[in-house]
């Protein structure tokens, strides 16, 4: 993980209005939705079977250095590139997501997009190939597309960010603190105290300093969203410290909602169960677990991030009112709030 300061202004400029030179296999499909959404002519998906709707282990043992890469996964995890559709749920809004280069974070920056919102993503420095895929996809969608790398274990950092982020959209109305840090370890003994604070850090301080950071920027309707997980009700023995962080991110979305409902800002978590994304193969999974991850579910495999996409569209749309210190899970029958 680095601790390298934000990028300039000037190349964040650049990368937030790459809406040319899109890579074909990216580009494609979102300008194909946006051009279906513009002639109002999208329809109804089909119905198909949940249990196979998308890949079942056996998956391929593999395993990258940290922070990873969605893009040299195999599967590729599915964010719904090519797959979803807005309805205009979210025009005029302005999103700022950490963790926004892939995974959940991705989904809901994509499906944001194509919502209508205005949306900056943060990421880490080495994450930069997946965070620019995502915003040629935002921009594709006719929408801008910030990015803003850096490392959210900073103080400092998470107030620049929050400053960034309402100076490029003009505004914010929408936080999702979704960034996380995970990794297995089967005893407790093996985790350093550095190891322990990188976790705390980035799961609990993050939220936390982001949160305050934005709040002077929320106005009545706005919302905030935190990414909590099925640990937080069902801890495994291997994710000691990462339990309890999404057990307290789960925490924060009930005592935040009830702070500030007279303020009109809602705030709810989602709760996802296994998925299929970059922290498991950095880590958050030994790789002996890689080729059966997500298979003793009732669905008998991990959901995808596009999977949740819907829930974080739900809970910054405006008709989603009365829900706020809500949890709302996916966890594919296992479990949960």
């Amino acid at each position: 993980m680095s601790d390298d300061a934000p990028e300039s202004p000037a190349r964040r400029r650049v990368v937030s209005g790459m809406a040319a030179g899109l890579v074909a296999g990216v580009a494609a499909p979102a300008l194909a939705q946006q051009a279906q959404q513009g002639a109002g002519a999208a329809t109804a998906a089909p119905m198909r079977d949940p249990t196979t709707a998308y890949p079942r282990p056996p998956f391929p043992t593999q395993q990258q250095p940290w922070p990873g890469l969605a893009g040299k996964m195999t599967p590729r995890p599915d964010h719904g590139e090519t797959s979803y559709k807005g309805s205009g749920r979210l025009a005029g809004r302005k999103a700022l997501i950490t963790g926004g280069d892939s995974g959940m974070g991705r989904a809901a920056a994509i499906a944001y997009a194509r919502e209508g919102a205005d949306v900056a993503i943060n990421y880490l420095p080495d994450e930069e190939p997946d965070a620019r895929e995502v915003i040629q996809l935002i921009t594709a969608a006719g929408r801008r597309g910030v990015a803003i790398p850096g490392d959210i274990r900073e103080e400092a950092f998470c107030n620049r960010l929050v400053e960034e982020a309402v100076r490029q959209l003009g505004g914010l109305d929408i936080l999702v603190n979704n960034a996380g840090r995970q990794q297995s370890h089967d005893l407790f003994t093996e985790i350093t105290t550095e190891q322990f604070d990188w976790t705390m850090k980035t799961n609990v301080y993050a939220p936390f300093w982001i949160t305050r950071a934005a709040l002077p920027h929320l106005k009545p309707g706005s919302a905030i969203i935190i990414t909590s997980s099925v640990v937080a009700y069902e801890p495994p023995e291997n994710l000691f410290d990462y339990a309890q962080t999404k057990a307290a991110n789960m925490i924060y979305a009930k005592v935040l909602a009830k702070q500030l409902a007279s303020r009109g800002i809602r705030v709810n978590a989602v709760a996802p169960g296994p998925v299929w994304t970059a922290l498991q193969v950095t880590g958050g999974q030994s790789p002996d677990k890689i080729p059966t991850f997500g298979q003793d579910t009732p669905m008998g495999r991990p959901g995808q991030p596009v999977e949740l996409a819907s829930i974080y569209v739900q809970l910054a749309a405006s008709d989603a009112s009365y829900a706020t210190g809500q949890v709302y899970g996916a966890t594919g029958g296992r479990g949960g709030p």
